[in-house]
């Protein structure tokens, strides 16, 4: 599992809002992979696309959930952790997904034009850049975790547009086969809560007023439909692998090996060896995962979680066996791909230095914004002599930070050693021309 910061970013017309406070993701393929499985049924419920929209884990113990534009849903770690079952899950991501269905969101970007401060500016240009990029799940990342009063415009509902949510979550729940209690059981939850001081308050009681009123029509609405659920042990599977690493890699070591001790299922081998990992105990934690590889040798992310833990023992070429082992199990799966790419890139050896370049231009293809990969990108064409290119991804790196200054400069170097109307340089240029509205603004 990896953190990973993300910032307002719009590389054709980024507008950086200085005041905003980055928010971290937490990165894991398994993890995404389950929480796409999970929300699945609930989207089609919706009529929503399931390719097109992101379910993304935010670094954050607080409760809360919350979306920003049509193409992604944030998670708090700490929300996901709290959660007892599959079902719950699924009412929250309902319950967000209604927001898009329903078309809460078409009013914020008008909003935010009536708002006076540049923080909600920028929030509603990094919601158009992820709509323009195809990637709004990172674009909007900065602003996201805004202080200012662009989070208040965003982020609080009205009171209708939250009974419109509260009825639409359990109506997808019916539809998906999913215990619709769920949903009164989340938002019971949260009512539990709002008797803490304001200070201590979670941002889901500010952003999602509740009242017992809600409470008791959404019960009401899921008492009468009770009955119609299906079993769904695959799902409940995933949750309980999504929890499971969520909490291992959160929670103290010590506290995940006491929950694990004895055990041998999967998940908890899982969690076992990612306790072992953070302690640090690599040899323990290499004898666990061997004991995952034989239960589930055909499992990419046994073998992607083996690259991880040699990587970070500086086991650079048994760490690029395993992330290669899970690429030819998981070909098109952006997060393995790049840590194939920055295990081969460790190797130090001009073999696979192409190996890796291949490799993170693969990942960067499917999933533009990430960070990590920009940064091995440029170290990669730098050492293969790439020089415009390498310049190319720095400058585009330092943008998605809003580090206009920054990737001002080495846009301006890139267009220089890139062959002029190509479309490398065009991206530069783009950067170039970025950075002076964002200087002429400021000005």
């Amino acid at each position: 599992m990896q953190r990973r910061i993300s910032t307002a970013c719009l590389l054709l017309f980024t507008f950086f809002a200085s005041s905003a406070q980055a928010i971290g993701l937490l990165r894991d393929a398994e993890v995404e992979r389950g929480l796409r499985e999970i929300a699945a049924p609930i989207l089609r419920a919706a009529g929503l696309s399931t390719s097109q929209i992101n379910i993304l884990v935010v670094d954050d113990r607080r409760l809360n959930a919350f979306v920003v534009n049509s193409r992604a849903i944030f998670i708090n770690s700490g929300l996901i952790m709290k959660l007892k079952r599959r079902e719950q899950l699924q009412a929250v991501i309902g319950h967000e997904a209604a927001h898009i269905a329903n078309g809460h969101l078409t009013r914020r970007p008008v909003n935010a034009r009536n708002a006076r401060t540049a923080s909600a500016v920028g929030l509603a240009l990094s919601i158009a850049a992820g709509a323009a990029t195809g990637n709004a799940a990172i674009a909007a990342g900065g602003a996201i975790g805004s202080r200012s009063s662009a989070q208040r415009v965003f982020f609080g509902h009205t009171r209708s547009e939250e009974n419109s949510a509260d009825q639409s979550s359990v109506r997808f729940m019916i539809s998906a086969g999913a215990d619709p209690m769920a949903a009164a059981e989340v938002q019971e939850f949260f009512a539990g809560k709002i008797a803490l001081n304001l200070g201590r308050q979670d941002p889901y009681m500010q952003s999602h007023p509740l009242t017992r009123d809600r409470i008791r029509r959404m019960r009401s609405l899921a008492e009468a439909n009770r009955g119609r659920e299906t079993p769904n042990p695959k799902l409940d599977q995933w949750f309980e692998i999504v929890k499971g690493k969520l909490t291992a890699f959160e929670l103290s070591p010590r506290e995940t090996l006491r929950q694990t001790r004895g055990k041998t299922d999967q998940v908890s081998l899982m969690r076992q060896a990612v306790a072992y990992h953070r302690q640090p105990n690599v040899k323990k934690a290499s004898q666990f995962v061997d004991q995952l590889v034989r239960k589930a040798p055909n499992n990419p992310y046994v073998h992607e979680l083996r690259g991880q833990i040699l990587l970070e023992n500086r086991n650079f070429g048994g760490a690029a066996n395993a992330y290669g082992k899970a690429v030819q199990l998981a070909p098109n799966n952006p997060l393995i791909l790049g840590g194939y790419g920055r295990a081969l890139l460790a190797t130090n050896t001009s073999a696979n230095t192409k190996r890796a370049l291949t490799a993170l231009q693969k990942s960067r293809a499917r999933d533009g914004l990430d960070s990590k990969v920009m940064r091995d990108l440029g170290v990669a064409y730098a050492r293969l002599g790439q020089n415009g290119m390498a310049s190319l991804v720095t400058a585009e790196r330092y943008a998605t930070f809003g580090q206009l200054c920054n990737a001002g400069v080495h846009a301006r170097r890139a267009s220089d050693l890139l062959q002029r109307g190509s479309a490398p340089w065009q991206r530069a240029m783009d950067v170039v021309q970025t950075h002076k509205r964002s200087c002429k603004q400021r000005k």
